[in-house]
Parts: structure tokens; sequence; C-alpha cells
């Protein structure tokens, strides 16, 4: 077993030479490269299998870090980064002309976090370039929270993952545009997670800004906004039904088995030839926390339990806006819901 300080040193020596390693964070773990080195930022797509207008999230270790790339920094910003960071916000800006477009997609903007872990925090701060990271898994799939999870997705590849334990919070940053106009500061949640609207609110007010939430419709300027995403390779069924027996929802699946795309955008769904007779219930816990914190590690365990469909009851006590956060996660990866 190599110590915290070896494997440091060796990503760091992996990400110089241009290649990419397995990052852990408070959220999921990402498939990480130096910012830099365009072969290395290029790899992350050939890695992953990740079209090239999905963009990437830049991590950095410090908000003087965060200020380098970006053309606009502003007053919002330094709240909320001043209030969430380390942690799970990514704030959407105008980017800087350093920026390689292949990070944002073509697109004028950056989205910019700093983890809060220790081992993310120390390789930003070693390397000294922030790193470009989307999640480490194959595009579209179920994301990652622990490093066992991340060699196991890219075993073919050999990715050198730099274990810092099970990720402590479990599903992807919030995703928050901001743009500061003349008269007010204009925000958008372009992914939901486990910083809250509610708590965005708080703090912008008790800052003194004037600010306003507004829908944004076009959500290309945040990761993972596509219909389907977070996918385990057998299908998911959503129940709206808790008290729906699970022979009667098979019994719909099948009627619907042939509706049923082979790839649902570019993602393989593997669908048994002689329809589904076996299901895998997935169960979270009651806590909104926790359910969040398990919910991709359970997913991938039911998805190795040998069953044709996995079956996810939703229930009557799971609303509000920690709930949704998941669900928003939970319904893209769905196949069906019923």
């Amino acid at each position: 077993m190599m110590s915290n300080n070896e494997a440091l040193k060796k990503a760091q020596e992996i990400l110089e030479e241009g290649g990419v390693i397995g990052l852990p964070t408070e959220t999921v773990y990402g498939l990480a490269a130096r910012i830099d080195i365009p072969p290395a930022i290029e790899k992350i797509f050939s890695v992953k299998e990740r079209p090239f207008f999905d963009p990437l999230i830049v991590h950095v270790s410090s908000i003087e870090m965060a200020k380098k790339v970006t053309a606009y920094w502003g007053p919002a910003s330094q709240a909320l980064a001043e209030a969430f960071w380390p942690g799970p916000l990514t704030l959407i800006l105008p980017k800087d002309n350093s920026i390689n477009s292949m990070i944002t997609s073509g697109l004028e903007s950056v989205g910019i976090r700093m983890p809060n872990h220790p081992l993310a925090l120390a390789l930003i701060q070693e390397v000294n370039v922030p790193l470009a990271a989307p999640s480490a898994n194959k595009f579209g799939r179920t994301s990652p929270t622990s490093a066992s999870h991340v060699r196991v997705e890219f075993k073919n590849e050999n990715v050198f993952v730099l274990d810092g334990g099970d990720c402590q919070i479990g599903i992807e940053s919030t995703v928050l545009l901001v743009r500061h106009r003349p008269e007010k500061v204009e925000l958008s949640i372009l992914r939901r997670g486990h910083i809250l609207k509610s708590d965005l609110e708080r703090v912008l007010q008790e800052k003194g800004f004037t600010f306003e939430f507004l829908e944004q419709v076009d959500k290309r300027e945040s990761p993972g906004h596509m219909k389907h995403h977070y996918m385990p390779p057998i299908p998911l069924i959503v129940s709206l039904n808790a008290s729906r027996p699970v022979d009667d929802i098979l019994r719909e699946v099948n009627t619907k088995l042939g509706e049923l795309p082979d790839e649902i955008e570019s993602i393989k769904i593997i669908k048994p030839k002689d329809g589904i007779t076996k299901a895998e219930v997935l169960k979270l816990s009651q806590d909104p926390l926790l359910a969040t914190r398990e919910f991709y590690g359970k997913l991938r365990d039911s998805a190795q339990k040998g069953a044709d469909c996995i079956v996810f009851y939703r229930e009557a006590h799971q609303v509000g806006e920690r709930w949704e956060s998941l669900f928003d996660r939970l319904n893209k990866a769905a196949s069906l819901i019923l």
C-alpha cells in the first residue's frame, strides 16, 4: 500500500506527463487532467468516451486560483465562494481567454469549483495548476463514489486512482450560473446538488445583494445536462406507486420493452431477449442525506446481483429540496418511470 504522500507524488507525475488520474472529492470521484496540457484534456474525453459538447468543471485549490480562470469574478461569486468553498458548489462564470475551448465545449463560460477533500486540495496545490475533471465513469453511466468503482470502470485503461476513501456527499455538485448585472445578480441553478437554493438565498440576503433566480431552459453550460445520465447497465424502473407489486410492474415493463431503445443518447441498455423476469428492489435510507450518499453505490451493487432490472419505489415522504436533488439523478438514470 502506498502512503498518501507517495500516492500524491505519483499522481502529480502522471499529470505532469499529460496523463489522467482518478481524483477523490467529497461529491464523486473525478477523472482529472491539467488544464494547461491540451492532449491531457483530450485524453479525458477519449478515456471516458465523452462527447465534446459536454463541458468539464475546473477544480481549484483557492479563490485566487479561481480568479485566474475567469474573465470576471465579481462580488457575488466572492460571497458564495467564501460561504461554500471548499464544497459542492460549481460557479459558472465568463471564461478567461487562456481556458482551452475543449474544457468549455466552445462556450464563453467556465465551471469552477474548489473540492472539499484534503487529497484533492493537496494535489492541486502541489501541481499549482487547476485540474479539469468530469466524474470518473464511462459517459452516461453511474458515477463512482469509491476508488474501487473507478478501478472497475477503467480497468482496461489502467487509470491510476488517488484513493481518498468513500465520497461523503455522493452526488455531483450544485451548478450555479452567476451573472453580475448593473442593477442585480441573476442566478440560475443548472444542476441541483447538496447546496440548495435556500442555502444560496440565505447567504446572498445576509450579504445584502439584490438578486433574482431565473429558470434557465438551456442547460448546456452545465455538465450532465442531458435528459439521460448516470444510467446502470440494466434498466432502472421508478414506480410512483409505492405499494404496487413487483410482478405487476414487470408485466407492464415487458409490454413496454419493445418501446425501449437499445441505446438512449449513446448509452447502451441491456435488455434480456426472453423478457424481464427478475427484479432487484433498490432500497435507500429514509434520511435524504444518507440516501444521497449511498445512491450511486447501491445502484451499482443492484445492477450486479443478476437481476434483469432494478425497481425503485418513490414514497410519499420523499419531498423537499434534498430529495429533489437526488431525484434529479434518479429520474435521469431511469429507463422508465411508471
